[in-house]
């Protein structure tokens, strides 16, 4: 992510799915069966996910009326049980569900704040793959944040997009929202006719339409978190390109013009060569779709969902950098918890200055020089980089201290090393989950070296380190 300064409803859903009344059977209780957790964890949002099971597929089938934020459709999700399970719960904020089935058979169902609760009629056993299908519908609303920004499913004067991170993933669609259960997407969006949806992935086939409502489809076959999951509707100028296997579909606001189109056009016209930089630096591209959504509306920060970044109000070729370089770091190796989120940020960053120095700018060197130069009493240096909580996800010393913990890195293992250390941590943890303790132990393996007091001045220590 990358911070810039700062009922018609039923018979809108009953067009597109036929909806029936659950048949609600008494559940066949297993000896020992558990009730699925309603956390999944983490320590940051101890009540966002689900212990109970690990999420394969989701299918997602939805209509959008964006003339009355009317959202609706099914959500069809393929899930292994980590244990015998009698019921399993689900992250969902402000929707509705009208019918849910479990393996196309009755299930009862109940909502409590943002969480559903799924009983099916028989246990399901564990390792064994379930499938839930559920049909839910609401008004969208807009959420914001603790500082007020837009994230989940924002209603836009033309359409909808979707900036998910950490939390928001619940405001469109029922998802153990933990980034460390990974699914494959696929996607069916509705729309009214003249709005082009892009969504994670790569189309399938072409749009169709029918009595003023266009369908398209698109998939995501590599494994992706659930606040990467992303869909948007507009009115865009789509531009398709293919270079090494891998497909760039970037798609641009019309009502992006002037000076603010010419310098992102020019800024998404480098995705190639960062691509191919980045490529040699950190291995091989993960996926097989690359690109950028560019809305015109102003939400305050860019965001690296999988496969193709969304731009908020513009671009600039410093950002498409950082979020290209999400790809690798962030959406092909994901943090196991938030608390581990430099793993995110700080990569990007010390990507960010690797790209400046590759196209002639200021060396890694210098950029790093000019974050360390903040004196020591700066609260920049009070946050724990591996730990910065909650509210200071997202906050500079994430970024940029990140960044410098890199460099540091660098100087302490050598060139060499750190350029192994970087493709292996890309490829060893590929379509996966890591911690800062993975990548620590990862370092010390290549470099030969004890590493405990380095990672515990630079990560751990809420103070300007010494010598800097």
């Amino acid at each position: 992510m990358t911070f810039r300064a700062s009922a018609a409803l039923c018979a809108l859903v009953a067009s597109s799915l036929l909806l029936a009344p659950a048949a609600v059977a008494s559940p066949a209780a297993r000896a020992g069966a558990v009730d699925g957790g309603t956390s999944a964890g983490d320590p940051y949002f101890p009540g966002l996910g689900s212990s109970g099971f690990d999420a394969l597929t989701y299918s997602l089938v939805l209509k959008y009326d964006p003339a009355t934020r009317a959202l609706g459709g099914r959500a069809v999700v393929t899930l292994a049980p980590r244990q015998d399970l009698r019921s399993l719960s689900f992250d969902l904020t402000g929707l509705t569900v009208s019918k849910v089935t479990v393996n196309a058979g009755g299930a009862r169902f109940s909502q409590s704040g943002d969480e559903l609760t799924v009983t099916p009629a028989r246990t399901l056993r564990k390792g064994l793959p379930a499938l839930v299908s559920i049909d839910y519908a609401g008004t969208t609303g807009n959420p914001v944040d603790g500082t007020g920004a837009p994230f989940g499913w924002w209603s836009t004067d033309d359409g909808a997009l979707v900036a998910s991170e950490p939390d928001g993933a619940s405001t469109w669609y029922p998802v153990n929202d933990s980034p460390a259960d990974k699914a494959r997407y696929t996607f069916s969006i509705t729309v009214p006719e003249g709005r082009t949806v892009v969504a994670n992935g790569l189309p399938v086939g072409s749009p169709t339409t029918s009595k003023g409502w266009t369908t398209s489809r698109w998939v995501e076959t590599s494994p992706m978190a659930s606040y990467l999951a992303m869909v948007n509707i507009g009115d865009y100028d789509l531009v398709r390109s293919t270079q090494g296997g891998v497909t760039t579909i970037d798609a641009i606001d019309r009502d992006i013009t002037g000076d603010t189109r010419v310098r992102t056009e020019a800024a998404l016209a480098q995705q190639g060569a960062i691509i191919d930089y980045f490529s040699s630096v950190f291995g091989p591209y993960p996926f097989r779709s690359a690109g950028a959504v560019v809305d015109d509306e102003r939400i305050g920060y860019a965001l690296e969902t999988q496969g193709r970044s969304f731009y908020s109000g513009g671009a600039d070729e410093s950002t498409v950098a950082h979020e290209t370089a999400h790809q690798w770091y962030g959406d092909s190796v994901t943090p196991e918890t938030w608390s581990d989120i430099w793993l995110n940020e700080g990569f990007a960053t010390y990507a960010e200055w690797l790209w400046e120095e590759h196209t002639g700018g200021a060396s890694v060197t210098e950029s790093a020089a000019r974050v360390a130069a903040a004196p020591a009493d700066d609260p920049f240096w009070s946050t724990a980089v591996a730990d910065p909580g909650a509210a200071g996800l997202f906050d500079a010393p994430v970024y940029d201290r990140g960044g410098l913990t890199l460099v540091a890195l660098r100087d302490r293992i050598g060139a060499d090393a750190f350029g192994v250390l970087l493709k292996r941590w890309a490829s060893e943890n590929r379509y996966s989950n890591a911690t800062t303790a993975d990548f620590q132990a990862l370092a010390e393996k290549v470099s030969g070296t004890d590493l405990a007091d380095f990672f515990d001045t630079w990560l751990r220590t809420p103070e300007k380190p010494a010598g800097l």
